[in-house]
């Protein structure tokens, strides 16, 4: 079989760059961070209100656990004590229509506290009935369903 012209190569690139600049997905992670005495790791950062799971965008040429224990070490100075578990991929509507959020969850140790910063205004490990004011929907839905053992909503 014969390869395909350059003019046929040149419209498949062409085509492929639309779709991707028009129906790219974004992927995310957050990790349900859990310690020794079951309580879980939130931040509040400095650049969006609420306190959060920690995590962020998954990098080019990065794995989903790649980046989650990536974005531990960076907002919480925390690092796995065991494997992590996938609890699911959720669509979030409220950044964009093709937002996904890998969640994981997983037992942590902190080798020291994670000083404020430009990105991280404060951050803690907190009892699951003691959640600090403030604490996003997502994220008491996301603890929630951890603690009550519900199947994960499909949306973040």
């Amino acid at each position: 079989m014969s390869e395909p012209s350059l003019g046929v190569r040149v419209r498949r690139r062409v085509f492929h760059g639309i779709t991707l600049m028009t129906r790219a997905v974004t992927l995310g992670v957050r990790g349900l961070a859990l310690d020794g005495a079951g309580r879980v790791f939130l931040v509040r950062h400095t650049y969006m209100p609420g306190w959060h799971l920690p995590g962020g965008a998954v990098d080019r040429g990065e794995t989903a656990g790649d980046a989650l224990l990536r974005e531990l070490a960076e907002e919480g100075n925390l690092r796995a004590s065991g494997p992590a578990e996938l609890v699911g991929i959720y669509l979030n509507r409220r950044l964009a229509s093709r937002d996904h959020v890998v969640l994981y969850r997983l037992a942590v140790t902190q080798s020291a506290p994670r000083p404020p910063d430009r990105e991280i205004a404060e951050s803690g490990f907190f009892s699951l009935d003691a959640l600090p004011d403030g604490t996003t929907p997502a994220t008491r839905r996301r603890l929630a369903e951890h603690r009550t053992g519900t199947p994960p909503d499909a949306h973040w």
